[in-house]
């Protein structure tokens, strides 16, 4: 697509960072990793990743505000624009050599997202959309899928690990969905998981328990490929909440039914 002067900024600064990650991904034994807490890690290569995205997007926009995982965040004189940025969605399996990856970075304005870009490169797939202009991989127009029976649909979600509080509530989701679906994934990336939902290689996407930079390109990329996206509660901002239900149109409905019905 031909995308905006602030799309191609964030593509460059993706990609500038993917570099670095690549060959830390390559040597990932010898990576220096610190423990932020049981079962969450923060590498070198997250927070020189950060540190290169964060250059290159100040360098081109330095009015922008500024919200990331590894860093804190930044109020810009500009009040009506910030970047959301996960340098490294997926540490966990970067960590392990698991190569399902991701960097994620979203442009918002007055609140709402207008710009995202998910890359994953050790697939080399760019995924990037734009309020109002669609969404694509690699230049191929995304489209949702067309499924509508649940019975057809495969899901993906994120299960709590370590002191994450919501497990009781994610046994009884899968308790209810797991029987009546053809399968539940458990990636370990939830910018690739939005993004798959809006290449139509998954159906839907629930979680509960995440952050604005998990999320924010990937909820712009499914709404962008004609899917639609909620809180797990109605009327909530997943933004806000951290907690979302992402599908294609014809089965967003009977997943949030499913999601939301009292137990």
């Amino acid at each position: 697509m031909q995308g905006s002067a602030n799309l191609n900024l964030m593509i460059k600064a993706a990609r500038k960072a993917a570099r670095t990650l690549v060959k830390d991904f390559r040597e990932v034994e010898n990576l220096q990793v610190s423990s932020k807490a049981a079962g969450d890690f923060v590498s070198r290569a997250d927070i020189a990743a950060e540190k290169i995205i964060r250059e290159e997007l100040t360098n081109g926009r330095p009015t922008y505000g500024w919200l990331a995982e590894e860093s804190d965040a930044v109020q810009g004189t500009d009040p009506t624009r910030r970047w959301i940025v996960d340098p490294l969605d997926g540490t966990t399996n970067f960590l392990h050599g698991l190569p399902h990856w991701a960097i994620s970075i979203a442009l918002e304005h007055k609140g709402r997202v207008v710009s995202a870009v998910v890359y994953d490169p050790a697939k080399d797939e760019l995924f990037v959309a734009e309020k109002g202009l669609g969404a694509f991989m690699n230049d191929q127009r995304l489209r949702v899928s067309d499924r509508h029976r649940m019975i057809e649909c495969i899901f993906a979600t994120g299960v709590p690990f370590a002191s994450k509080t919501t497990l009781p509530a994610m046994l009884q989701d899968l308790a209810t969905l797991m029987p009546a679906c053809a399968g539940v994934r458990r990636w370990g990336a939830a910018a690739l998981d939005l993004a798959y939902v809006a290449a139509g290689r998954l159906d839907g996407y629930w979680e509960r328990e995440l952050n604005a930079w998990d999320i924010a390109a990937g909820l712009l990329l499914v709404q962008e490929a004609g899917g639609m996206v909620g809180g797990l509660r109605e009327g909530d901002n997943p933004l806000e909440s951290g907690a979302l239900i992402a599908a294609n149109a014809k089965i967003f409905d009977p997943l949030a039914k499913a999601l939301r019905a009292p137990r």
